[in-house]
């Protein structure tokens, strides 16, 4: 930073937040900063496994009411409409012999969050302007480096070696997705 930086930045607003969430964490007992506040930083390493909610294939909680707690306590803070820009379930998808991937677990995923995101607007208040779900298209994960751990509604014959014809498959959770958006988040269940 140079001088005069944080006067700008304290005199300066924005016009909404946006933010990801892909789940929520139980933190240890006894893990603070340098100030004595909880702290982890976005690390899953010091945190403890919740036992009443489910986790993905890689450890991840899945954890949609977290999202609805999320977003109430951001805007409570700071009054500001917010945007959530990406919200993603990874998942080793099956490619049938006719082709077809049948993603129920990813449409439960994101049909449960849009449901909370729905009740923070409609029973809470909170300001949601957009929802933006990662990805639409198989790609390398970036918190593992591998093509396996798949987020897509569209897969990509592609395995973590490079190896595939990089063919494009729809998911089931594609057409579903279709459907949530010319519906307006109305036609959620499948």
């Amino acid at each position: 930073m140079q001088e005069g930086d944080a006067e700008i930045l304290k005199a300066g607003t924005v016009d909404y937040i946006g933010f990801s969430y892909y789940m929520s964490n139980v933190v240890k007992s006894g893990v603070t900063n340098d100030n004595g506040e909880v702290s982890v930083n976005g690390s899953l390493e010091n945190s403890v496994e919740n036992p009443y909610i489910k986790s993905s294939d890689w450890g991840w909680p899945i954890d949609p009411v977290g999202l609805r707690y999320t977003l109430n306590r951001m805007y409570d803070r700071y009054e500001l409409p917010l945007f959530i820009v990406e919200n993603g379930f990874g998942a080793h998808d099956t490619v049938e012999e006719n082709e077809e991937i049948h993603d129920s677990y990813r449409i439960d995923y994101l049909g449960k969050h849009i449901e909370e995101m729905k009740k923070a607007v409609n029973y809470d208040g909170v300001e949601l302007m957009g929802y933006t779900p990662w990805g639409i298209i198989d790609l390398v994960s970036f918190t593992t480096g591998e093509m396996k751990k798949r987020y897509g509604m569209i897969y990509v014959d592609r395995d973590n070696e490079g190896n595939g014809s990089m063919k494009r498959l729809c998911k089931d959770s594609y057409y579903w997705y279709k459907d949530v958006i010319q519906s307006n988040g109305e036609k959620i269940a499948e």
